[in-house]
């Protein structure tokens, strides 16, 4: 059993080892794309195999569409040498459920790959000509949040990107200035419409992607290299649209468990391959069951039914609202409650902790009594269903490999959003007291306890990368375990600090609780479980 054209006409020997094979005829949706494409993709990783891939492979099975996808890869170009291409563009897609089951699927909607080179003459010639179609209608990205910086921490445009700026748009090295080239090419070719459509897991997407891409029109028209037309072809939405988005899907890296049951069943070649890159990359992608992709629908040369495919599309302001649904209050808070208590008490699988009573019982609380009653309702998706999806199916799904150490990572520059939204909240209701929290300043106290990097045992860990440790590190190794005079003094200015918290806890009348809880936590080992389970089941 081969992944490529010829090793899958055994149809019979794929479905008899429980594979679901495309349904439609490959060959007639590759021409058809070819002719007419309607949907490009910039980005060959993972989470695109899984998702978008997937939407489109479904929809083709179900005779919804008659074209497929091409994607491009703008960072690696390895991943379509050596693994789209000998593959001809096929994938595996594992979806691991929450009951511990497997679905094997083969994926074929992607039906042309190409490297984002502008040195490739032949591949950038070929995007060039999509780019000038008038099928043309959409193009989606998943290149992370880094994929659309153009200027460094000071706000100064980066050294690549000065070079493409100046040297205009025809052989640009940089992502984003190879992304600008191909859209210029459009313009070219009669300003024809297009949606650019970030679906990158970061907040107002869009408009990341639309400063990158002005940045090189402005840049170009500056020096001459193209006209001012361009620049406002690109600022005119009903030309050019930066649709907002929220995405949510974990996708983890190929799992070796996953690979031992596929090598079991007889599927030839699906070791990953490392890049010289360092990317991580195999024949088959590993995913879990759920999926959320939500997106401002602004397509001036239209889009197919993708909802259909289970996308969801609606207005900007509502898909801002899903996005403050998720991460202040329905996933992201869960996740960092977990993570901190997880470190202190030496799990390593987030999955591994819901089988224990006392950290159920904190998310529990902290998602559904003190959450819900402030969170952003965006009415498309139920933020109680999300919950309980989260805390049921998502967090307890034995095949989902994250750590609580990964999630830990810059917790202090996530606790003014993940939970400095719902106390601002509070502060503002009329019927709701700040006071009446509980569980988030235990999660607060835990974060200070996880900050002294001795987890519950009493053995010393290290703490995952954060900006802020250099400057936290030196204060919390003033403080050990059974000490715990002076302490408030100590942490007085961490605990008004608005930046970490995204409020002064003195301010909201927080501060003292969450002193009261770090002092409980540091009476000896064995002392942050006992304070956790003694708050978590208050009543």
């Amino acid at each position: 059993m081969k992944l490529y054209k010829e090793g899958l006409k055994d149809h019979a020997l794929w479905e008899e080892k429980g594979y679901q094979l495309p349904k439609y005829n490959r060959e007639k949706v590759a021409d058809a794309t070819k002719k007419n494409p309607f949907w490009i993709h910039f980005g060959a990783g993972n989470i695109f195999r899984a998702f978008h891939a997937n939407v489109v492979q479904n929809l083709l099975d179900a005779g919804a569409l008659e074209r497929g996808l091409i994607v491009a890869e703008g960072y690696d170009y390895e991943i379509i040498e050596k693994m789209n291409h000998p593959h001809d563009d096929y994938s595996i897609l594992v979806t691991l459920k929450a009951d511990g089951t497997m679905e094997k699927s083969v994926t074929g909607s992607v039906v042309e790959s190409l490297a984002l080179d502008s040195e490739n003459e032949n591949a950038f010639g070929r995007l060039k000509e999509i780019f000038a179609s008038d099928s043309l209608q959409m193009a989606t990205f998943t290149i992370t949040e880094k994929g659309y910086s153009v200027t460094d921490r000071h706000g100064e445009v980066v050294p690549d990107v000065k070079k493409d700026i100046e040297n205009g748009p025809e052989k640009p090295c940089s992502y984003m200035g190879k992304v600008a080239s191909l859209l210029y090419t459009r313009f070219e070719n009669g300003r024809k419409p297009i949606a650019f459509v970030s679906t990158d897991n970061c907040s107002h997407n869009g408009d990341k992607l639309s400063t990158a891409i002005l940045t090189f029109a402005r840049g170009w028209a500056s020096n001459k290299s193209v006209s001012q037309e361009f620049v406002e072809y690109v600022s005119n939405p009903k030309e050019v649209s930066f649709p907002w988005s929220m995405i949510d899907k974990i996708t983890p890296r190929p799992n070796a468990s996953v690979e031992e049951v596929l090598q079991n069943d007889g599927v030839e070649e699906v070791a990953p391959i490392i890049t010289s890159k360092n990317t991580y990359v195999a024949p088959f992608v590993n995913a879990e069951e759920c999926e959320y992709l939500v997106i401002e629908d602004a397509f001036p040369n239209g889009r197919p039914a993708l909802e259909k495919g289970g996308l969801i599309f609606t207005d900007r302001e509502t898909v801002d609202k899903v996005e403050r649904m998720k991460v202040c209050t329905c996933l992201n808070p869960l996740h960092t409650a977990l993570a901190v208590f997880g470190c202190l008490l030496d799990f390593q699988l987030i999955a591994d902790e819901m089988k224990d009573e006392d950290l159920r019982q904190l998310v529990e609380v902290i998602g559904y009594k003190e959450g819900l009653p402030v969170v952003t309702d965006p009415k498309i998706i139920n933020p109680k269903d999300f919950i309980d999806t989260v805390l049921k199916i998502r967090i307890p799904n034995p095949f989902m490999p994250d750590t609580p150490q990964r999630i830990a990572t810059d917790t202090s520059q996530k606790l003014s959003i993940r939970f400095g939204e719902t106390i601002k909240a509070y502060e503002k209701s009329e019927e709701l007291k700040t006071s009446d929290l509980k569980l988030i300043p235990l999660v607060f106290a835990g974060w200070l306890r996880y900050l002294l990097a001795v987890d519950d045992n009493g053995n010393a860990f290290e703490l995952s990368p954060d900006p802020m440790l250099q400057s936290l590190s030196p204060v919390f190794s003033k403080i050990q375990l059974g000490e715990t005079a002076e302490i408030e003094e100590i942490i007085r200015p961490i605990l008004k600090d608005k930046k970490i918290f995204g409020v002064d806890l003195y301010e909201v009348g927080l501060a003292e609780k969450v002193c009261g809880y770090f002092k409980e936590m540091l009476q000896g080992t064995g002392a942050v479980r006992e304070t956790l389970k003694k708050y978590v089941w208050e009543k």
